[in-house]
């Protein structure tokens, strides 16, 4: 049996839920593969890359802001599951201007796309709103500083249901991110220095996660019932609206990456942290027939 390190860098069923499914349904085990999940979150570029990594926003901005030469294997979505979320007064992006908002740093993957989808509406990221910066959690702090005001708005990732969340505090989701910046996101990806994306148990694990992503589209109930170890503070009717809206239409069965979508992400990604943007969509993702 082969055996590979595999690690998230985010938390929730953004960057976890495919992996979660190829093992609870034994596929790692059927193409032969050991697979040891890590929580990549806090690891430096130097020691993610001496494994596979689920997180394809950050292998894009590593080898933009530092030349390593990820290359990607397998795409789960091209749309980005965080969230806008803010207290009641405010209903859009725009709303945002002189109002505090919990986001990640400018130059994490998040932080970076919060920042475009925030440009593209209009706003100046440094100095149309009041950023208080923080690292990537559950957000749990947020939904407190949320509601007893401390801050106005919140960008929240995948370990909760924004709109159940929403429903419940009587907040607003002012936009879903992957309705305003699509770029083909978590996956699979390598660094070939390190480890040949060629490598057996490297395609063990993309033949293991294609499979996964079938499997969310052919089997919506027990997707569903996974989806909730993710969304413990959530009833089953919430979990499956959260599936209906953000899974089911928009992750892939294929794993294959749209290179046009990609292109423009890098394009708009190099622009925002200030960088060239030195490598082409052909280049960082790999598609096959």
């Amino acid at each position: 049996m082969y055996t590979i390190d595999l690690a998230y860098v985010g938390r929730g069923l953004h960057e976890e839920l495919v992996a979660y499914i190829a093992d609870q349904q034994r596929y790692y085990a059927d193409e032969g593969v050991h697979v040891a999940l890590h929580d990549g979150c806090s690891w430096d570029e130097e020691r993610l890359r001496h494994g596979a990594t689920v997180g394809l926003g950050r292998a894009l901005l590593s080898r933009l802001d530092d030349g390593i030469p990820w290359v990607v294997l397998d795409v789960n979505t091209h749309r980005q599951l965080f969230w806008f979320l803010a207290r009641p007064g405010l209903t859009s992006l725009a709303d945002l201007a002189g109002r505090r908002l919990a986001v990640h740093a400018p130059h994490t993957p998040p932080g970076c796309f919060a920042r475009i989808v925030l440009r593209r509406a209009g706003l100046d990221p440094d100095r149309d709103i009041h950023t208080i910066v923080r690292p990537p959690g559950d957000y749990g702090m947020d939904l407190r500083r949320l509601h007893d005001g401390t801050i106005d708005a919140a960008y929240v990732g995948s370990t909760m249901a924004p709109e159940a969340i929403a429903a419940e505090y009587g907040w607003n989701v002012l936009a879903w991110v992957g309705d305003h910046f699509q770029i083909p996101t978590v996956g699979v990806a390598v660094d070939p220095l390190c480890i040949h994306p060629d490598d057996p148990a490297v395609q063990a694990v993309v033949r293991a996660h294609r499979r996964a992503l079938q499997f969310i589209h052919d089997e919506a109930d027990t997707t569903v019932r996974y989806i909730q170890t993710f969304l413990g503070r959530h009833t089953p009717d919430e979990a499956r609206d959260h599936y209906e809206a953000f899974i089911a239409p928009y992750f892939t069965t294929d794993g294959q990456a749209d290179l046009a979508v990609g292109a423009t992400a890098i394009t708009t990604v190099a622009a925002e942290l200030g960088v060239p943007g030195t490598v082409t969509a052909a280049e960082f993702y790999r598609t096959t027939p």
